[in-house]
């Protein structure tokens, strides 16, 4: 009886964490495929659902804790800092999928399993402020991956404004 018990000990041990592993990878092969909505809502980005792995930055409803702030152009002309944001994503692993005038969306894979995650941003023009969303495809959390992500990006945006030829 014993080994019988150390044997279903050991299978366990070893299935638990491939199972997991199967699911993990089944939820990031899903994630690949879904095409996500994107776009504005009157004139907005959309407001992040109630699950904790969406974050952004446009004003209204919002989450506890789940803005962050907006990017400003500081001295910089609009322009310049559309620029700006479209080359921090890029160099942060970000593919742009699609540019129209005030409005991108991105995509961004994380590096072990493959998920998918869209960023979006857009560029008020009457005031030159740049409103984010970042949203995981799948699940209920990110574990903070999107904060972390527009945190990233507000960093290599700012560094974007402050090379040379981006300054007026």
């Amino acid at each position: 009886m014993r080994t019988r018990s150390r044997r279903m000990l050991w299978l366990t041990l070893l299935l638990v964490p491939l199972l997991t592993l199967a699911a993990l990878y089944a939820a990031a092969h899903y994630s690949r495929g879904m095409t996500p909505a994107y776009g504005l809502v009157d004139g907005r980005l959309r407001p992040c659902p109630p699950t904790p792995n969406c974050i952004g930055n446009e004003p209204g409803p919002s989450r506890s804790g789940e803005q962050v702030a907006p990017l400003r152009p500081g001295a910089h002309a609009a322009e310049q800092a559309w620029a700006a944001l479209q080359r921090a994503i890029t160099a942060e692993g970000g593919e742009l999928v699609l540019v129209t005038g005030s409005y991108l969306a991105a995509t961004f894979k994380t590096p072990l399993l493959g998920f998918v995650d869209d960023l979006e941003a857009r560029l008020d023009e009457a005031t030159g402020v740049i409103h984010l969303r970042s949203a995981s495809r799948v699940g209920r959390s990110d574990l903070g991956a999107n904060r972390a992500r527009l945190e990233r990006l507000t960093a290599a945006y700012t560094a974007e404004l402050e090379r040379p030829e981006t300054r007026t």
